[in-house]
Order: structure tokens, then C-alpha cells, then sequence
């Protein structure tokens, strides 16, 4: 159990955790939520060690392991399985081991642990992982160096999952994931035979994944059972009974008072007054939950609503390098009140798209036909390295309003979010919700006809994102999504196409019908040792490129040859004069050990003739 015993943790002076206590039972699968900044990253830190509280303990049980995604990302020139696979700490010092050992009894004791924590299906399950999360079978022999930080930051997490620890800390793990890796993680985390407490703000994961959410607010946790939609029930009510607590409270403080007042100068009832005095002293002050309103976001309507279509794509081909279109052949057509979302892997295309419509790249071949005097809106996560660090949100504002009198760049900037004093912080002391707001202003400042929003939730808190949700809905315009926030998908689309195959499809079902359709085309069982003990082989993400037959092969036969040097050691070892009745316990656990050996040289020996079988058909 995680036990957190009257906590207080303070940083740089600010009391973020005061003299808070929750348990935490072994398996639970918790959902950490609270405003940006209260102090969840924190808790997370104090957990591990990493940061002291001023009071109070936290206390796990003494074996437990606690994995969390690392700071940065993986680098280097290990292959991506290599990587995840070195994650199980206890097996990479196992293989290691066995490659050296010669004591039989030693020998003996390092495969029967390695068979206790299938050890011999861990590629299995890593590639699992691997390709639930974006990475095609080819990628993940690829050097870790040849992508970029975000992949590599999936790498990280599928190291993480793949490790299995007791206890599972993720801080927004869905920020560097597509919609059809986060769908798969939901999966995953549901079924996480241990302990997990992730830190969300998506609300489909916090529906789909968990069982209790634990909230930070006002420097108090307090865990309630059931998912988000189930908590939010529950703290509503709550507040109404608090509200009405704190009401009659106030009302039964105004008539003892009124009492002490009117008597406390009267020998007959002075006594009586100063009992009433002791009762109000003793009675403590219940406030009713002060609501943390959210700045809203809205975006300016534009001037002049065009007649549709306001973007005609016909026989469109599109992409970075003359002669390697991303996309090719694509037709399709945008009205002047279109809400779409684009679905799809990342790598497929999206981002090629969005860039062609705002007219960021030229077409390769095809024809584009936009209305005339169309304004496009672009609002992209990678933006925020364009913004000036030691520049306020006043400034960036006034650089687009360099004439206009100061009330009127004030009123402007309040208008994105930034009243007062805010719209004067320098942007590297904004967070990261704060950046993504002012990076909503810049975009949408000239009141674009259509705009298109790339990842616009990463950083932003649940119930920002459900501000910019209502911000989509009352523009006037065409808006186009790229997101995995499936709610605000939900909220907001009425139209989606999937961008996959060098094309754009529309697509007729709804998210529900895709999110099974990409789930049945993963391995999407858990990747536990508990769980999984006959891990079939995992299938391909869809429209990613499988192995080549003669790789295949290659990876086949060196996993052959590792095998047999194991079982040629375990019979080296069972061919000790008398080991059978000298240690019947060490001869039961080489038995086994070989047992298991065979079981992972016969899987290899299967995928070595299908590869062969794959490479004579293309031969022939």
C-alpha cells in the first residue's frame, strides 16, 4: 500500500501539499487531477524520493518498484526494442550473467528465474508495446538516434510499461501520443495488473482507465472511487452540501453573536452570554468550495462569411521532396462551417495536410482552389519555440497593433487571457496552458475564416479544454482538429477523415466504432509477466511496413544461436556425474530451465520458416 501520512510539501516557499493523508491500496488505478500548477508533478517527485516533505510521511512497502517516464528522451545507437528490453533491469542482469556463469548450481538458478519471469517472450511483448504505441516492426530495429525528441519520448514510456513496475507513475503521458496511441495506453493502463497513478487531463482516459481519482485542491487530496464522470458527481454534491454547511453555520454564528451582544452587559444573563462566547469560539468556520473560475477562450468571428467550398483540393499531390509525395491523388472539399477532424497515425500525413490547406506547402501536382479573400487561422504545439522567451503577451500583441492606442492592446490582450498584471509576465515564466492560450490569440488574431488546430490540448487542463471545446462550437468559421482528445473530438466534429495510405478518406463511422477498429489491429493485451505467458506474436499497426523477409531471418537465427548456448550449458551442467541424486532440487531447476529454453527456440525456429517461406514466394 502507498501510504501518505499528513504531508506538507513547500517549494520555493509556496505550500503546495498542507498536512494532506490518503491511502492507496496495492492494484488500485488512480487518476491524479487538479488545476495546473496546485502541486501534482510534485506529490509525483515527493513519491520518489526525489524532493523532502516539511512534515508528514510517505511510506511504500520495502520491495516495491516505482518507474516513471524518464526526464529525457533515449538516445544513442541501440535499437528501439534493445532499449525497451534493458528497462527489465533484472533480466538484462540475468542474460548477462548467463553468458559468463559456469557454476552448474549458478547456472541452474538463473534459468529457472529467467523462465519464472518469461523471460523468453519479452521481444514479444516489447514489440507489443512498441507497436501499440506508433512504432512499426522496422522501426523498432532502427537506432534510437535516427528519431526525433517525441518519438523518442514514446520510446521512454514503452521502456516504462515494458518494466512493469509496482508502482506506475505517469505525468501526461497521452502529450507526445497520436489519437491511436492513446487509445491503445487506455487500453494498456485498464488492464495494469499493479498500481498506477497517472496524472491526465484527458477526460477518456480518466473514464476508461481508472478506477479512483485522487484530487489535489487548495492543498488537500482527497480520493473518491470511480472514474472522472463518476467523481465530478460526487464533488458536486459535496459542494452543494458544503455550500449549505457553511450557510447554516453563518446563520447559527449570527444568532449567537446577536445574543452576546444583547445580553453581554446584564448580570441575569451573563452567564448565559459567555456560554454562547466558548460556543462560538469552539465552533470552526466552514467555508463553502470558492469556484476557480476558468478564463474562457473564444475566438473572433470573422467579417465576411464566404460561400462554400472554401478550400477545393482536386487530384492533389503533396510533400517535401519532388517525387516522394506524403500525400498523392487526394481530393476533398472544406465549407465555410465544416468541423473535421483528422484521424490517423502520426507519420501517415496529417501535419502535410494541414500545412498544404493553410497554404504552408505547394502542391507537387493537382489543383487547390481557395475563396477569395479566405483567411486561415494555424495553431501548431510547435510554435511555442517561435515565440520571444523575454517578450510578454503584451508585446507579442502590440507588434500586431503597433498604431493602436493602449486601452485598445490591453482590452486585446485581456481578451486571450492575460488581464492585468499577466499580460506583462515574460513568456519563459508562462506554463505551458498559459503558452498554449497565447499561441490560440496569435493565431486567431486577424479572425480567420477557417482555422485548424494541431494538438491544441497538450498543457491545457480539463477544464480548459472544455472552455476551448465551447470556443470551437459558437465560432462561426471552419474549423479542422488534429488531436487525441477524444472528447473534444466528440464535442466538436462532425465530420472525420483518416489520413492513411498516401490519402485522405472520409471516414462514416463515429470514435467509437474507430477506437475497436484500431485496438483489433493491436496486440493489445497487457504487457505483464503475470499476464502474459504464451504472448502470441504481435500484430502490425495498420498501414505500417513489416520487416523485410531477409531481416526477419537474420533476427531469427542470431536468437537461435542464443538459445542454443543455453541449453548447451543447462546439459553441460545435467551431465554431472550423480547430479540427479547428489542435488535433486538443482537437477528439477535445470530441467525446467530447459524446458522453457526449448519452448523459446521452437518459437524462434517458427519464425525463421515462415520468414523463409516469405523470401522463396517473393523469389519465385
Amino acid at each position: 500500500m502507498l501510504s501518505i501520512t499528513d504531508i506538507s510539501v513547500r517549494i520555493a516557499g509556496r505550500l503546495l501539499i498542507d498536512h494532506s493523508s490518503v491511502q492507496i491500496v496495492p492494484g488500485a488505478r488512480v487518476g491524479f487531477v487538479g488545476r495546473n500548477g496546485v502541486g501534482k508533478s510534485t506529490l509525483f517527485h515527493a513519491i520518489r524520493g526525489e524532493l523532502p516533505t516539511e512534515s508528514g510521511n510517505i511510506a511504500l512497502p520495502p520491495r516495491w518498484r516505482i518507474g516513471s517516464l524518464a526526464q529525457e528522451a533515449p538516445d544513442g545507437p541501440e535499437s528501439l526494442i534493445n532499449v525497451v528490453l534493458k528497462a527489465d533491469l533484472e533480466r538484462d542482469a540475468l542474460l548477462r550473467e548467463a553468458e559468463t556463469a559456469h557454476d552448474p548450481h549458478r547456472i541452474a538458478e538463473i534459468q529457472t528465474r529467467l523462465v519464472d519471469i518469461d523471460a523468453h517472450s519479452a521481444p514479444a511483448r516489447a514489440a507489443a508495446i512498441l507497436s501499440g504505441l506508433g512504432f512499426s516492426t522496422s522501426d523498432q530495429a532502427r537506432p534510437c538516434a535516427e528519431f526525433s525528441g517525441g518519438w523518442r519520448m514514446r520510446v521512454a514510456l514503452a521502456a516504462t510499461l515494458f518494466s512493469a513496475p509496482d508502482l506506475l507513475l505517469l505525468d501526461e503521458p497521452t502529450n507526445y501520443l497520436d489519437l491511436e496511441g492513446t487509445l491503445w495506453l487506455e487500453n494498456h493502463l485498464a488492464n495494469y495488473p499493479r498500481t498506477v497513478i497517472v496524472i491526465s487531463h484527458d477526460r477518456d482516459l480518466l473514464d476508461t482507465s481508472v478506477d479512483q481519482i485522487l484530487h489535489l485542491d487548495r492543498g488537500k487530496l482527497t480520493l473518491y472511487k470511480g472514474t472522472y464522470s463518476s467523481f465530478e458527481e460526487q464533488r458536486a454534491a459535496r459542494e452543494l452540501l458544503d455550500a449549505k454547511h457553511a450557510k447554516r453555520q453563518a446563520d447559527e454564528r449570527k444568532r449567537l453573536q446577536a445574543f452576546v451582544d444583547r445580553f453581554k452587559a446584564k448580570a441575569s444573563k451573563a452567564r448565559q452570554a459567555q456560554s454562547r462566547v466558548k460556543m462560538l469560539e469552539r465552533m470552526k468556520p466552514t467555508t463553502a468550495l470558492v469556484t476557480q473560475d476558468v478564463r474562457e477562450i473564444s475566438f473572433p468571428a470573422p467579417e465576411k462569411l464566404l460561400s462554400p467550398p472554401i478550400i477545393a483540393v482536386d487530384d492533389v499531390s503533396v510533400g517535401y521532396e519532388p517525387g516522394k509525395p506524403v500525400l498523392n491523388r487526394v481530393t476533398l472539399r472544406v465549407d465555410p462551417d465544416d468541423r473535421i477532424a483528422l484521424l490517423g497515425s502520426n507519420g501517415n500525413g496529417k501535419s502535410t495536410l494541414v500545412k498544404l490547406l493553410a497554404g504552408k506547402l505547394a502542391p507537387f501536382a493537382g489543383r487547390i482552389t481557395r475563396a477569395d479573400k479566405l483567411s486561415v487561422g494555424y495553431f501548431a504545439q510547435h510554435q511555442v519555440d517561435e515565440l520571444n522567451l523575454d517578450g510578454s503577451p503584451y508585446d507579442h500583441i502590440r507588434k500586431l497593433m503597433p498604431e493602436a492606442p493602449e486601452s485598445k492592446v490591453r482590452g486585446r490582450v485581456g481578451a486571450i487571457g492575460f488581464s492585468g498584471k499577466a499580460g506583462d509576465t515574460l513568456v519563459k515564466s508562462l506554463s505551458g496552458g498559459e503558452k498554449a492560450r497565447l499561441l490560440l490569440g496569435l493565431a486567431t488574431f486577424y479572425a480567420p475564416n477557417m482555422i485548424i488546430l494541431d494538438e491544441p490540448t497538450n498543457h491545457l487542463d480539463i477544464d480548459s479544454r472544455a472552455a476551448l471545446a465551447e470556443a470551437i462550437n459558437e465560432f462561426p468559421g471552419a474549423i479542422m482538429m488534429v488531436s487525441h482528445d477524444r472528447y473534444l473530438i466528440e464535442a466538436c466534429a462532425d465530420r472525420l477523415w483518416v489520413v492513411a495510405n498516401q490519402t485522405v478518406t472520409a471516414y462514416d463511422g463515429d470514435l467509437d466504432e474507430y477506437r475497436r477498429m484500431i485496438l483489433s489491429s493491436n496486440d493489445s493485451r497487457p504487457a505483464s509477466r503475470e499476464r502474459v505467458k504464451e504472448p502470441a506474436k504481435p500484430e502490425r499497426v495498420r498501414n505500417e511496413k513489416r520487416a523485410s523477409p531477409r531481416q526477419r531471418i537474420a533476427q531469427a537465427e542470431s536468437e537461435i544461436e542464443r538459445i542454443n548456448g543455453i541449453i548447451t550449458k543447462i546439459d553441460t551442467a545435467l551431465a554431472l556425474p550423480d547430479i540427479f541424486t547428489r542435488d535433486p532440487k538443482q537437477a528439477a531447476q535445470l530441467t525446467k530451465a530447459r524446458a522453457g529454453a526449448e519452448s523459446a527456440l521452437q518459437r524462434a525456429e517458427e519464425e525463421w520458416l515462415e520468414a523463409s517461406a516469405e523470401l522463396d514466394e517473393a523469389a519465385n
